[in-house]
Parts: structure tokens; C-alpha cells; sequence
């Protein structure tokens, strides 16, 4: 049976590959303060669905480069951050802020203002 591990996508820069970060917490042996460390994957996204920020589930595979020895078998979730400069394009050409937002996130958005109470 093959690994399988959940990381956060920190790098989309190459073709169909990914790195994947997999943060995990320990114990120091001599000073017993809690450490973050994290382990970099590279892995192997084959239709390029994944981008930065996203949660994703790995598989250990066979070497398929120098660096990758993980596909990518499922996205989690999707990442929530908003593309800024995706939004000033819209809004220079006159499109609809409110409709790029949904295209982008995948969620509807509200035209309302941030401190409005329910």
C-alpha cells in the first residue's frame, strides 16, 4: 500500500508539478518546546488543477523525476485567496467586480458593506 499525505500547495511555477508542503509539530528532546518543521514534496499534477494555497492529498509513486516521487490524487479544498490583480483588470475594463469575484472564488458574493450587522 502506498503513502498517502495531506499538504498545502506552495509552488505551481513548473508544468504538472507541484510542491507540497506537509507541516507537522514536534516536541524538541532537550528543551520540550513545541516545533513547526514541514516536509516539501514534489508532486506530479498531471491536467494542472491545482494552483498556490490549495489543500491536497498525495500518493507516494515511482520516481518519476530528479525531485518527484508524489501524484497528485485529489484536491481537499480549494484555496479562498482572492487574485487582487485579477480584480483591477475587471474593474479597468469596466466588467463587474461582484461577477469576476464568483467566477474566481466560486462563491456568491455580497454587495454589502463589511461592518453591516445581520
Amino acid at each position: 500500500m502506498r503513502r498517502l499525505l495531506v499538504g498545502v500547495v506552495t509552488g505551481d511555477k513548473a508544468s504538472k508539478t507541484r510542491r507540497v508542503e506537509i507541516e507537522r509539530i514536534v516536541r524538541h528532546k532537550k528543551y520540550s518546546k513545541i516545533i513547526r518543521r514541514k516536509t516539501v514534496c514534489h508532486a506530479h499534477d498531471e491536467e494542472n488543477v491545482s494552483s498556490i494555497g490549495d489543500k491536497v492529498e498525495i500518493e507516494e509513486s515511482r520516481p518519476l523525476s530528479k525531485l518527484k516521487r508524489w501524484t497528485l490524487v485529489r484536491i481537499v479544498e480549494k484555496s479562498k485567496e482572492v487574485d487582487v490583480a485579477a480584480l483591477r483588470a475587471a474593474r479597468r475594463e469596466g466588467g463587474d467586480v461582484v461577477a469576476t469575484m464568483t467566477a474566481l472564488t466560486g462563491d456568491a458574493v455580497s454587495g454589502g458593506s463589511q461592518g453591516e450587522a445581520n
